[in-house]
């Protein structure tokens, strides 16, 4: 499938690499070789990730061993990832958006 990356996504994603390359540099390789993986594996199956229970055609999958967890949705032959989140953080639909 497809995979497609919504702004917000992106601009999650932006945040959390700026974060990881000023605080931990060393690893910041690391986790995007992980969220690859992550995303590749989604790709090809996604329905390997649970529903979340909030959001019926939500599904999410964490990034271990990272604290992140990667939120998306599946249409017709696209994998949208909506948004990734960091495990202590609020879930995105209990947010004011």
């Amino acid at each position: 499938m497809k995979v497609r990356y919504t702004d917000e996504a992106l601009r999650d994603l932006d945040g959390i690499l700026t974060y990881i390359g000023k605080r931990y540099p060393a690893v910041r390789g690391s986790f995007e070789n992980r969220l690859r993986a992550t995303v590749r594996r989604i790709a090809a199956w996604p329905e390997s990730a649970p529903r979340i229970e909030q959001r019926a055609s939500v599904r999410v999958v964490p990034l271990v061993p990272y604290p992140y967890r990667l939120f998306f949705r599946v249409t017709e032959d696209v994998v949208e990832i909506l948004c990734l989140h960091h495990a202590a953080r609020q879930e995105p639909w209990d947010t004011e958006r």
